[in-house]
């Protein structure tokens, strides 16, 4: 173990440089995801011009640390168009604009070069996470533990698949850990200090995501509770006097840390909205909160209108009604919930069966397995920690426990709680919603891997270290083998990469990111065709095909002019054909009207080919069509 301990921090180098040089290898690869369109170019407009007037329905930390490196290049941002001068949140347009080259007089920009430099800083957020995954399971169940929590990260290939893209997913998993981890050791020891960077750290994650207000209640609930559960020493006063005073103490300092953390957030908005006209908040507001029919939505939304034309008009509150703007908006898209496919159907309505399937068909099964393990070992040991116990002392076993190991409760309950709202919630945008959970699970197996392999070494040392290698090998293996289609990952028993679209597409598939896949593909099958035997002329070179997609990239950079935009209600013809995994689903399963037509004549034929995992390819002849 002193061997373990003496290299720890080589190992964790290693771990992180792989998982570095796996993200950039990947996202060279990959062209712009549906969402990148809209937050790369808020981001420079944040940093570049002190405007939030597009994407306000999130926070602007990440975009501002996306933006920055942006800073470097000399682009051009379409700031003289009527979207940005008089348009409201008009972010698809002027991200297409920005990134795109769609209208090449206005603003034309390097899209390779954009994405790589955007997702950077997402790239260095995650090696923070992984590292800061070892100092916690570190501190919480030796070096083992740390070692083992950054191994369960770097080769999620969930985490893998969205560790560079420019969205707010991984940023809000990382912030949300920092958050809690400064939060407890407020609660261990609530110096000033500890107040200041429980606070500056809460404030931060608010500032990466909306959803992150449901740590104001959780937070007061366990400084609550862990004032209550406090032992008084001998020499104190009255119980009921000493737990009023800890009462006191903290619910008064976390009133301290919410102080510090909307300072840091009016600060951030501040910075972000320093040269936005004040009519923007309200132009957007009045749009996205224009009344319709429906008692309880319109109540709603003349509130948020009323609230937000109230606060513009005070000085120097602009700042925060921008950030209420935002948190307004967010609450309004959960409430409308989302078109998704998900099991054979498309549909508009949340299933409850929505997360908990995607979550076991998403997860590597080495990880299930370890998290079922999880479960039964932690019971067996609360159960034979209060088995014969007199009931009268389970309180005070409670409330030592609480102080002893308030990291594991606090974190158990976050993930419950969290996974509660998200199963009821009227949201089902992808497993990517589930993603602050994911360090907390690394780091409740890993500490428990750890303490049931230091009680047991003694005795089974000689079986526990070979399955440990085992385990390693079996957790390297998954992102070796789903190398380079992480995104579309699912594992054996879901369908695998090939398979998984049937289950759930979006971000769970299909985010656009495999056109560059598609020009490869193109271009690999003309360069063979003087040495293929094809069955029809037609079939090669090709010249056009008829693409449908999904995503945030602009054909024309990696196909030129060797494609037709395609759409599943338009009359079969002979040809090529590209369908995004998206598309082809919905194409399929979406509701029609009579008539109508869809995809089933492709999926009778069947693909040819793939362009990674999210993008099939057809070929169709004359006389296919006749059939």
């Amino acid at each position: 173990m002193y061997q373990l301990k003496k290299h720890a921090p080589w190992i964790v180098v290693g771990l992180l440089t792989f998982y570095g040089v796996l993200s950039l290898l990947i996202s060279s690869q990959e062209s712009a995801i549906f969402d990148e369109r809209a937050h790369i170019p808020a981001a420079y407009s944040y940093v570049r011009y002190g405007d939030m007037r597009i994407n306000p329905e999130h926070p602007p930390l990440l975009k501002n640390l996306v933006g920055l490196p942006l800073l470097l290049l000399n682009v051009k941002f379409p700031v003289d168009t009527p979207e940005w001068q008089t348009g409201t949140n008009e972010q698809w347009v002027l991200g297409d604009l920005f990134m795109n080259c769609t209208q090449p007089d206005i603003a034309c920009n390097d899209s390779d070069t954009l994405l790589f430099l955007a997702r950077l800083p997402i790239i260095c957020i995650a090696l923070l996470l992984g590292f800061f995954l070892f100092l916690w399971g570190r501190e919480l169940g030796g070096t083992l533990a740390g070692l083992f929590a950054t191994t369960l990260f770097v080769f999620d290939p969930n985490i893998i698949a969205h560790g560079h893209y420019v969205t707010t997913d991984i940023g809000i998993a990382a912030f949300m850990f920092f958050s809690f981890y400064t939060f407890i050791r407020f609660l261990k020891k609530p110096t000033w200090k500890n107040v200041l960077l429980a606070g500056l750290f809460l404030g931060l994650v608010e500032l990466t995501k909306f959803s992150a207000v449901l740590l104001f209640p959780i937070f007061g609930l366990f400084a609550l509770v862990y004032a209550l559960t406090k032992q008084k020493s001998s020499l104190q006063n009255s119980i009921s006097h000493f737990r009023l005073r800890q009462v006191g103490e903290y619910l008064g300092k976390y009133a301290a840390i919410i102080v510090v953390c909307f300072a840091l957030i009016a600060l951030f908005y501040a910075f972000n909205t320093w040269n936005m006209p004040e009519e923007k908040t309200l132009d957007t507001s009045n749009y996205m909160f224009s009344p319709y029919t429906g008692v309880g939505e319109n109540i709603g939304k003349r509130f948020a209108r009323t609230t937000l034309d109230a606060m513009v008009k005070i000085p120097g509150l602009d700042p925060m009604a921008h950030y209420l703007l935002g948190v307004f908006m967010v609450f309004s898209r959960v409430a409308g919930g989302n078109t998704f496919y998900f099991l054979g159907t498309v549909s508009e309505n949340a299933s409850p069966n929505y997360f908990p399937i995607l979550f076991f068909s998403k997860e590597s099964l080495p990880f299930l397995f370890l998290l079922f393990m999880t479960l039964i070992y932690t019971v067996f040991r609360s159960f034979k920690v209060i088995y014969k116990k007199p009931v009268s002392t389970y309180p005070s076993l409670f409330a030592r426990s609480f102080q002893e190991r308030i990291a594991q409760y606090i974190t158990v309950f976050f993930i419950l709680f969290y996974t509660v709202i998200s199963i009821t919630g009227n949201l089902n945008i992808g497993f990517r919603h589930l993603f602050p959970i994911l360090p907390f699970l690394y780091l409740l197996i890993a500490k428990t891997a750890a303490d049931f392999y230091y009680r047991n070494k003694e005795k089974f040392g000689y079986i526990l270290r070979p399955l440990a290698a085992i385990f390693f090998v079996l957790l390297f293996s998954i992102p070796l083998a789903a190398y380079p289609s992480y995104l579309s990952y699912y594992n054996m028993l879901a369908g695998g990469n090939k398979n998984g679209y049937m289950i759930a597409t979006d971000s769970n598939y299909d985010w656009g990111q495999d056109l560059k896949y598609l020009q490869k593909f193109i271009e690999d099958h003309n360069r063979r065709c003087p040495y293929l035997d094809m069955a029809s002329p037609t079939q090669c070179p090709i010249s056009t095909i008829h693409l449908d997609y999904f995503g945030g990239s602009n054909p024309s950079l990696y196909l030129g002019d060797r494609f037709t935009n395609w759409h599943a209600s338009k009359t079969p013809e002979p040809g090529w054909f590209a369908i995004s995994a998206v598309f082809f689903q919905e194409g399929l399963y979406k509701t029609k009207a009579p008539g109508q037509q869809g995809y089933e004549w492709l999926r009778d034929h069947g693909s040819i080919a793939r362009a990674g995992d999210s993008i099939f390819i057809f070929f169709i002849r004359p006389e296919d069509l006749r059939q």
